[in-house]
C-alpha cells in the first residue's frame, strides 16, 4: 500500500511541475499507459520465468 501512495505522490508532484513549467507531458496521455502496461507485463513475465527456474 505504501508503493501506491508513493507512486501517486510522486506522480501528483511530477504533474504539478508541469504546470508550474507550462509544459505537456512528453508522451500523449493513452501511449504512457501502454508503455507502463507493456513494462508491468514485462516485470510479471520475468518473475514468472524465475520462479519457473
Amino acid at each position: 500500500m505504501r508503493d501506491w501512495i508513493v507512486s501517486i505522490a510522486i506522480g501528483v508532484l511530477v504533474g504539478c511541475l508541469y504546470g508550474l513549467l507550462r509544459t505537456r507531458s512528453p508522451a500523449p496521455p493513452p501511449l504512457a499507459l501502454a508503455g507502463l502496461a507493456g513494462m508491468l507485463l514485462g516485470e510479471r513475465l520475468i518473475a514468472i520465468v524465475r520462479m519457473m527456474l
